[in-house]
């Protein structure tokens, strides 16, 4: 399976963590989608690789995750997997009604093996995506590259990019 050729996904959620404090800054609702073709080696997510592991996401599972990032105390919305941007047909219905609700007064912060290059020119939904988010994780998981501790990566190849600023000025910031 190409992963370039995977967009929509199965439409299943591994996991929401309502309060997390590792996914981003500050305290934030962390949505783990179901499905990547990546297949890291070392991957710490094994059992959400698989398209249809974990629940369906739904209308009320949609309200959930926005009612978890209600209070004042959390500072947004964390989107991993999986792979986000192959479960589109998850996160741009959740984004929109995120950013429908919040604004742009909490961020969004998405994990993708992707690299933001090519999320660039990559199919209009994953481009149009891109825009609506503020932090992009990106890169593979390299386990050759692990390193304990690093700040929101696994591995020193991925990046912690502030992605309007990137966009804007055709370059990558990384924060």
């Amino acid at each position: 399976m190409l992963y370039a050729q995977v967009e929509t996904g199965q439409g299943y959620l591994a996991k929401i963590e309502e309060e997390s404090f590792v996914d981003g800054e500050g305290v934030r609702c962390s949505v783990y989608v179901s499905g990547c073709p990546f297949a890291c080696a070392g991957c710490y997510n094994v059992a959400a690789q698989k398209f249809k592991y974990g629940t369906p996401f739904t209308d009320e599972t949609l309200t959930q995750i926005l009612d978890a990032c209600a209070p004042d105390y959390i500072a947004g919305l964390s989107l991993l997997g999986g792979e986000p941007f192959c479960n589109i047909d998850i996160i741009q219905p959740l984004i929109e009604a995120f950013r429908a609700r919040f604004g742009h007064t909490k961020t969004i912060w998405v994990w993708s093996g992707f690299m933001f290059e090519n999320l660039k020119h990559n199919t209009k939904a994953r481009k149009e995506l891109l825009k609506q988010i503020d932090v992009l994780v990106d890169g593979p998981f390299v386990q050759q590259l692990y390193q304990p501790g690093l700040a929101f990566k696994g591995s020193l190849n991925q990046r912690v990019i502030n992605v309007p600023l990137s966009l804007q000025t055709n370059t990558i910031i990384e924060i």
